[in-house]
């Protein structure tokens, strides 16, 4: 059993961040073996590699997404998650989808799933924000990028989804028609957004 003082360090781990890190508890003073002993005991639950959460405690309602931007500094959370994260249209995705530098290695996570998608420039700068998630700073695409990301990969996530949360960001004032056209132009994706935007416009 854990004593009272690991488990306050825990919890105070768990109120700042959403979940447990190792390498969080670390610098707190708490050995690695005890967390292995407390998951062994129940009073901790693996997530994934370095990833805990206390057993019984709700996880946030972006965890999943929390947890990969605490492993994945250089990535960005981006199209579904991104959609989901900004409250944009009814899609939840089973996965984190990811936009990481091509020359970065493949992010591994047994939770939760990833999608992986790689970029280069303009596609690692453009309309890019940093939002606090579950206690975890992370980096989103923002609301208008989005959008346009899931036009112009609108054969993986569908056209309906794109148009669904162009109208809602629209229609609740999440952004502008220019913003839209800015990041469209910018990402080279204004001749396919621009009939959509101008109908809703």
């Amino acid at each position: 059993m854990a004593s009272t003082p690991t488990l306050s360090v825990l919890r105070r781990l768990a109120r700042q961040h959403g979940l447990v890190r190792a390498s969080d508890a670390a610098r707190a003073g708490v050995h690695p073996q005890t967390l292995g002993r407390l998951v062994r005991s129940g009073v901790l639950q693996r997530l994934g590699r370095g990833r805990y959460r206390l057993a019984g405690s709700p996880l946030g309602p972006h965890a999943d997404a929390a947890a990969v931007a605490s492993r994945v500094p250089r990535g960005v959370l981006c199209l579904l998650t991104a959609l989901r994260l900004h409250g944009l249209g009814t899609h939840l995705p089973g996965e984190v989808w990811v936009l990481v530098p091509r020359s970065a290695g493949r992010p591994r996570s047994a939770w939760p799933e990833l999608r992986v998608w790689r970029a280069s420039g303009a596609s690692l700068r453009v309309g890019i924000e940093e939002m606090v998630v579950d206690g975890v700073k992370t980096r989103v695409t923002g609301a208008s990028r989005t959008v346009v990301d899931c036009f112009r990969r609108r054969s993986v996530v569908g056209v309906e989804v794109a148009i669904e949360a162009l109208r809602a960001g629209l229609e609740g004032r999440r952004f502008t028609a220019g913003q839209v056209a800015e990041h469209a132009r910018a990402l080279r994706c204004w001749t396919v957004v621009r009939p959509y935007l101008e109908a809703m416009s």
